[in-house]
């Protein structure tokens, strides 16, 4: 069996979708957030296309620019070219910020994910951004290459103002997802600014631990898909990280432990664990006498853990790297986490203990 240092040399570059890095950021005094020119022309491809069953068509999406704290950062923006006619198509539309993972960018997640198409379907926006160095500061810890740890917090701060702003997205209904490095990033933003999001759903992404720790703060739906066999980033953590020759490797808790973290934060009560075709799903049903927490009476914190999955985003046709394992047949990742972030709450089957606060 490979080490986890053979398979970094094996495949330089794509192994770092999976790994929990702060990267390189330019720290400057924070400017008002501003948009820059939109660069023309449509955003970028990707080979080979991802899973989604969203039926209706998006519109093409277009390359924005966003000044913050001195760097023009980039994202692709995906507009519903129609909504659902439950929706009133002027009204405010909800929002998701997809992060992709660590050597990647925003096309290579929107053709895994194809999250653009399952949004138009739902009358979502979709903002995909660009991580500096295809990365994010995923962890709290200062380094050589980020020495401003929260640069993408802020970042990501200003890039959900500016987009209530200017395309009316629905600050009540503002949700971050991620993949791997991006999924632990979307991690950090709900354990961080749990007031500011609807909901969090991360693929392959777990909390920081160590000294780069990241702490819930607050209640918030979280939802966390990961492969039961990961060969990259272990279902049971990271703990030890082994060193890496050009950034340090951040030390991660277990998905459990990392859906856990949000639950106590949210004054959860005991899970409820069962079976379903292709994956576990554990349910933590939060408390509305959490601070904060009546602004979500029916929100959980829920586990999923794919059967015969790997590093992978589940449902996904786009074939992931050699070493990464199988993608997840079921559920698909996509579908599944933009129906949560609709409807938060338990199925009917789910009877998760509510906790002294329900």
């Amino acid at each position: 069996m490979l080490s986890f240092g053979e398979r970094s040399r094996r495949w330089p570059g794509v192994l770092a979708l999976a790994l929990v890095l702060p990267l390189a950021g330019c720290a400057t005094d924070a400017d008002r957030p501003d948009a820059a020119p939109p660069s023309s022309g449509s955003s970028g491809t990707s080979s080979g296309t991802g899973g989604g069953t969203g039926t209706a068509t998006a519109a093409p999406g277009t390359r924005e620019q966003l000044r913050v704290d001195g760097d023009v950062r980039q994202y692709l923006l995906h507009r519903p070219a129609s909504t659902p006619a439950s929706a009133t198509a002027d009204g405010p539309r909800p929002l998701v910020v997809a992060f992709h993972g660590r050597g990647a960018d925003a096309a290579e997640l929107r053709a895994k994910t194809r999250l653009e198409k399952a949004a138009t379907a739902r009358g979502m926006l979709v903002a995909f951004p660009e991580g500096l160095g295809h990365g994010w500061g995923a962890g709290t810890r200062a380094t050589k290459q980020r020495p401003d740890p929260d640069l993408d917090v802020r970042f990501t701060e200003a890039l959900i103002k500016h987009l209530v702003r200017t395309e009316r997205a629905d600050p009540e209904r503002i949700y971050v997802a991620g993949f791997s490095n991006g999924g632990s990033m979307a991690l950090r933003m709900a354990a961080e600014r749990p007031a500011l999001l609807a909901g969090a759903a991360s693929v392959s992404g777990q909390l920081p631990t160590g000294d780069a720790a990241v702490e819930p703060t607050g209640p918030v739906p979280v939802m966390v898909v990961y492969g039961a066999d990961d060969p990259v980033r272990p279902l049971a953590g990271l703990p030890t990280p082994p060193p890496d020759p050009e950034e340090p490797i951040l030390p991660t808790r277990s998905a459990r432990d990392t859906a856990a973290a949000f639950a106590q934060a949210g004054g959860a009560g005991e899970p409820v664990t069962r079976e379903e075709k292709g994956y576990d799903r554990t349910v933590w049903r939060l408390a509305a006498d959490a601070p904060g927490g009546d602004r979500r009476p029916d929100g959980t914190v829920q586990l999923l853990v794919v059967h015969d999955a790997g590093h992978t985003w589940p449902g996904s046709t786009v074939p992931p790297p050699e070493g990464f394992g199988p993608v997840g047949k079921a559920p698909n990742a996509t579908d599944t986490i933009l129906d949560f972030f609709t409807d938060p709450g338990p199925d009917s089957d789910a009877d998760p203990d509510p906790g002294p606060g329900r």
